[in-house]
C-alpha cells in the first residue's frame, strides 16, 4: 500500500468518525492521480454505506411549474431574460398539472417530487396557489409522494404556509462557492441564497441544496462550496454538472470529464457523509460510461427529465440499478 492510498483510508476514517476534514485534505480528494479513482470510490461507498441503507438509492422527479422570463442573470440558466435560448416561456401552471406531475413522479418510481418555478422570488399568490396543490396531492389525491418545492427567496412566512399545506423540504442552490458566484450571477447575491436556507431550517424545513460544476470554478471553489454545506447541515445535495445551452454565457465552457466528476462526488461524500447526494443535471453528458460508478457514492437520482432539458431513458437507470444490485427506495412518506 503506498502513501496515496494510506491517506484516502485515513480520510475515510475521519469521515466515519464523523471527524471534519480540512480544505487541504478535501483538496487532496480532487487532486489525486486518476490510478486512484477507483480506490477513492471504493471508500465513498463504504462511507455511504455507514450512514445510509446498504445499496438503496432514491428516484425524484420535477416540474418545471413556471418557465422563463427569469428576472436573474445566473449564465448557467436557459431561462434568464438576459438571454436567447430555445425554450418555453409560460406563468405558474393549473393546479392540474401540478398535481398530474406528482402522479408521473410515482409512475416513473420516484419518492419525491419537486415543484420548480423560474425567477428570483414566488409571489404570494404563487406560494398560496402551491400550497393549494400540495394539499391536493396529499390530502385528496393521495399521491405516495414527498413533495418539495424550489422558489427562490422565500419569507419565513411563504415557507410556513407551504411547510403547512404538507411541504417537508425546499430545494434553493448555492450553485457555486462565495467567491466564484459573482462570476455567473450579479443580479443578486450569494449571501440571499445562504440565508435563505438558515430560514429555511429555522421553520423546521429540511434543506435541499447544491451546485452546478463545470463553469470554471477551481477545485478551491468547489470544496469551499462543499464545507459550506458542511457548515449549514445541509440534508440533501443535488449534484450538477453543467450542461452548456447555446445562448447563455456558458454555451462553450468546458464542464467536467468523467474521472473529475468521480472525483468531485467522492469529495462531497468525504466531507458531508451524513447528506444524500443527489445525481441530477449533466449526470449522463458528464459521466458516461463512469455512471455506475458514480450511484455507488450517491442515494438518489434525478428522473424524467430536467427543468429545460431531457433526461436520460427511465429503462436504463432501472437496469443500471439491477446491474449494480441495487434497489430502489421504495415510496415512504417523510
Amino acid at each position: 500500500m503506498d502513501r496515496f492510498e494510506e491517506k484516502i483510508i485515513s480520510l475515510y476514517n475521519k469521515a466515519i468518525n464523523s471527524e471534519p476534514l480540512t480544505q487541504e485534505e478535501a483538496l487532496f480528494i480532487l487532486q489525486v492521480a486518476d490510478d486512484y479513482v477507483p480506490f477513492l470510490v471504493h471508500f465513498a461507498q463504504k462511507i455511504k454505506k455507514k450512514f445510509f441503507p446498504e445499496n438503496e438509492l432514491e428516484f425524484c422527479s420535477i416540474i418545471n411549474a413556471k418557465s422563463g422570463a427569469c428576472s436573474e442573470d445566473c449564465a448557467f440558466c436557459a431561462q434568464s431574460k438576459f438571454y436567447k435560448t430555445p425554450i418555453n416561456i409560460y406563468n405558474l401552471v393549473p393546479k392540474d398539472e401540478i398535481v398530474e406531475g406528482a402522479q408521473r413522479g410515482v409512475e416513473f418510481g420516484a419518492n419525491r417530487y419537486c415543484v420548480v418555478l423560474a425567477g428570483k422570488k414566488a409571489t404570494q399568490d404563487e406560494v398560496e396557489r402551491i400550497a393549494e396543490a400540495v394539499r391536493e396531492v396529499k390530502d385528496v389525491e393521495n399521491i405516495p409522494i414527498n413533495v418539495c418545492v424550489s422558489a427562490g427567496t422565500m419569507d419565513e412566512e411563504s415557507l410556513r404556509k407551504l411547510k403547512e399545506a404538507g411541504v417537508k423540504r425546499i430545494n434553493h442552490n448555492l450553485e457555486s462557492s462565495k467567491n466564484f458566484f459573482p462570476r455567473i450571477v450579479s443580479t443578486h447575491m450569494w449571501e440571499e441564497r445562504y440565508e435563505t436556507i438558515k430560514r429555511i431550517k429555522k421553520v423546521g424545513l429540511s434543506t435541499c441544496s447544491g451546485g452546478i460544476f463545470g463553469m470554471g470554478e477551481s477545485d478551491e471553489d468547489r470544496v469551499d462550496l462543499a464545507l459550506t454545506y458542511r457548515e449549514l447541515e445541509v440534508d440533501s445535495i443535488p449534484l450538477n454538472f453543467l450542461m452548456p445551452i447555446e445562448g447563455t454565457p456558458l454555451e462553450n465552457a468546458p464542464g467536467v470529464k468523467p474521472l473529475e466528476a468521480l472525483k468531485i462526488i467522492a469529495m462531497f461524500r468525504f466531507t458531508n457523509p451524513r447528506a444524500e447526494l443527489r445525481l441530477c443535471g449533466g449526470r449522463e453528458q458528464n459521466l458516461r460510461d463512469f455512471h455506475g460508478m458514480a450511484v455507488l457514492m450517491t442515494n438518489a437520482m434525478m428522473v424524467g427529465g430536467y427543468l429545460t432539458r431531457a433526461g436520460r431513458d427511465i429503462k436504463k437507470d432501472y437496469r443500471l440499478l439491477e446491474d449494480l444490485g441495487a434497489r430502489r427506495k421504495e415510496h415512504i412518506l417523510t
